[in-house]
């Protein structure tokens, strides 16, 4: 066997069920596959009384190409761990119900339940595999379940008498998102839980042609029950086709079982949607939808206060930004008075998730600051409090049952996620953390691990970024190291302690590479100064900052070997690839763009959201009249200096990649090959703006890796 591959115990058939194993490395250096044979751990639930936990993990075949998840239960104190699945069908999305007595959980589409040991397993529901969520009222006599109806409002019904047929008559904007054609949309369906099942479903938004939650990335935590089971609160954006696509005004709306009447929490009832010109940005158009307490950008995520007197949710101010300051408002039901409770005056990033104390004094919450994900907590009067600190990212938080105490989960560069128990003192000014889980002792206590540092780097206009410096496992000062520079998504996503089962800096630095990440202009947790500023300015502060970082590891740290740079990263960081392939000045050996935009005239109307591009660029590429920041944008496409590329690149895309098409990777590649350049294209005709197949992400890393040792190890 070759060294570094993992060894497992032989299968009996290719169906058998994928759970932990006791893999045996045969080297000390991260590998793909054992990144691949790591066990993923998901959702999590404490019990009532917080005695116990119930959580998901996933783990992953190469062999079978598909993973399996499964449910696992064990007391707080880190003990009496029971696997509770023992087949080879997912369980997932594990709740506890009936007080403690009972968790509820998904299986092949279908709500079950079963005692905390295991036992007495019962169908709730027989809908032939049809529901994608589900959150069971308070008082446990309701459930809502999110299920997928047909949908034909921008892709005509294929006539009866044409079975085969294939081709999709499309009418309007938004006939696919992310990575499918949309031909099926959620909706929240409501049912009444009695001891025979579930029966009786309803859906409340009945006759509706809008989805909720909403996609791509929304799932239950897109609704709540109200305190008194009464009220169902849920988040739409109850736009088609052409305004679903070029905005990103999102509501919360509030159902009423008795009634059955609908309010949106939002907006008043007598609002109308101004008209707009859909080639051009809010911003751009100077549009005033900022009055009073109305609400216009992304809302979502609500859940109401323990004592049912607040109901809280997510919220951006302007339309059409995906990226604007995420705040937390709340909202008094008695009297509809709204707060931004955390806002840019008491915390000056992203609220990234949150939940109610169970005394519903304040609320807690995670945010990025300095790269880092924290738990802060906000009281009522606004006072904001940091619980946690450390190079860690917190990635989820939820109350550990009826106590006063938090369960969350916490990953960073060098270690995947786990759970742990946040305890709070009685002044909650001061809190200490117990780990619950780990996952994949088995693995990393194999493997030597990189080390980390940080380092504050002058930019080019005088500020100091952030920049994360990864050394690779047995570093050695004396050596000299190729170094790669990571460029980061989004284009407004944070380079903090994420954990990523693809951009993994650990498999990096274990292949024997200096990576510098740095938090350029335009990244959140360093004021939304810093992060607004690439909006409309793609190539400008954030390239310089780039290259700020890489040439500040290149002459300051002796064992950067500058003549041995590559250059690396995905969507925003493929995009900012293709860009400084034409303005390195010769600094990079070698390139590396996965789902990159590359024309950007093209991408302006390839993109399945047109609300990304109006505001990035801030206008249409045909607009005669279009503004300064849109010529800026368009006159610097990487495709426009193509002339100047004189560097090996790779280029990786996904065909199902709705976000950036495909075309602009091929067109990369070809332009390349044109030009003469050394170029290779790893497509992916299966995947979309990730790598989620276990095979195909193999090849990915192994492509990845053969590129770089190529041009910058021989």
């Amino acid at each position: 066997m070759m060294a570094g591959l993992l060894t497992t115990s032989p299968k009996t058939n290719a169906q058998a069920m994928i759970g932990p194993n006791k893999l045996n490395l045969q080297s000390d250096l991260m590998t793909p596959e054992a990144l691949w044979g790591m066990g993923r751990i998901g959702a999590s639930s404490a019990s009532p009384d917080g005695k116990q936990i119930v959580y998901q993990v996933s783990y992953y075949s190469v062999e079978q190409n598909k993973s399996h998840t499964m449910l696992f239960v064990q007391n707080i104190n880190g003990k009496n761990r029971v696997q509770l699945t023992q087949d080879t069908k997912n369980e997932s999305d594990a709740v506890w119900i009936e007080g403690g007595r009972k968790i509820a959980f998904l299986r092949g589409g279908e709500i079950w339940t079963m005692t905390p040991e295991g036992k007495d397993r019962r169908q709730l529901t027989k809908t032939k595999g049809s529901i994608e969520g589900f959150v069971f009222s308070p008082d446990g006599s309701k459930v809502i379940m999110i299920k997928s109806i047909p949908y034909h409002g921008t892709i005509r019904e294929t006539p009866t008498d044409l079975p085969k047929a294939t081709g999709r008559l499309i009418t309007d904007m938004n006939y696919r998102h992310w990575d499918h054609y949309v031909e099926t949309i959620a909706h929240p369906f409501v049912a009444n839980v009695t001891p025979d099942g579930i029966s009786n479903e309803k859906d409340i938004m009945a006759g509706e042609p809008y989805e909720s939650p909403v996609a791509p990335f929304g799932g239950i935590g897109q609704m709540a029950w109200s305190t008194d089971s009464k009220r169902i609160a849920y988040t739409s954006r109850k736009k088609e086709g052409l305004l679903y696509a070029i905005s990103t005004d999102t509501d919360i709306y509030l159902y009423d079982l008795t009634t059955g009447k609908t309010v949106n929490l939002c907006k008043p009832a007598d609002y109308t949607a101004p008209q707009v010109d859909a080639t051009k940005t809010m911003r751009n158009q100077q549009v005033n939808l900022q009055k009073g307490d109305m609400q216009v950008g992304y809302d979502v995520n609500p859940k109401f206060s323990p004592d049912g007197r607040f109901i809280a949710w997510q919220s951006m101010a302007h339309d059409g930004y995906e990226s604007d300051l995420n705040r937390l408002c709340i909202m008094e039901l008695s009297t509809g008075k709204k707060q931004y409770l955390v806002n840019k005056n008491n915390f000056d990033s992203n609220v990234d998730d949150y939940v109610w104390a169970n005394d519903s004094k304040c609320v807690y919450f995670l945010g990025c600051w300095h790269a880092c994900v924290n738990v802060y907590q906000a009281m009522l009067d606004g006072k904001v409090l940091q619980l946690t600190d450390g190079w860690y990212d917190y990635g989820s938080i939820k109350p550990l049952g009826n106590t006063k105490n938090l369960l969350v989960s916490r990953h960073s560069m060098l270690q995947p996620d786990d759970l742990y128990l946040l305890t709070l003192s009685k002044t909650e000014k001061k809190s200490k953390l117990v780990p619950l889980t780990f996952e994949n002792e088995h693995i990393l206590d194999q493997l030597a691990m990189p080390k980390l540092q940080q380092r504050w780097v002058k930019t080019t206009d005088g500020k100091e970024e952030l920049v994360w410096i990864v050394l690779p496992p047995h570093f050695d000062a004396n050596k000299k190291y190729p170094t790669l520079l990571f460029c980061e998504g989004g284009p407004q996503s944070p380079v903090s302690q994420f954990w990523s089962y693809r951009w993994n800096f650990f498999i990096m630095a274990a292949h024997g590479y200096v990576v510098v990440a740095p938090n350029r202009r335009g990244l959140p947790g360093f004021g939304s100064e810093w992060n607004e500023t690439v909006s409309g300015d793609w190539t400008g502060q954030c390239m310089d900052d780039y290259l700020s970082a890489i040439d500040d590891a290149a002459n300051n740290l002796p064992f950067v070997d500058k003549d041995r740079l590559g250059c690396i990263g995905a969507s925003f960081g493929g995009f900012s690839v293709y860009y400084l392939a034409g303005h390195h000045n010769k600094r990079f050996k070698a390139f590396i763009a996965h789902d990159g935009a590359f024309n950007l005239e093209s991408m302006y109307t390839d993109t399945e959201e047109a609300w990304f591009s109006n505001w990035e660029y801030d206008d249409a590429y045909w607009n005669k009249d279009r503004s300064e920041r849109a010529k800026k944008t368009y006159e610097n496409s990487p495709h426009r200096f193509v002339d100047k590329w004189d560097t090996p690149i790779l280029v990786i895309h996904g065909e199902k990649d709705y976000r950036i098409n495909a075309n602009q990777g091929m067109g990369a590649f070809n332009a390349a090959r044109m030009r003469g350049i050394p170029a290779e294209l790893l497509l992916f005709p299966d995947e979309n703006h990730w790598v989620l197949k276990p095979q195909n992400g193999i090849l990915w890393q192994r492509t990845f890796f053969n590129w770089l040792d190529k041009w910058l190890k021989q």
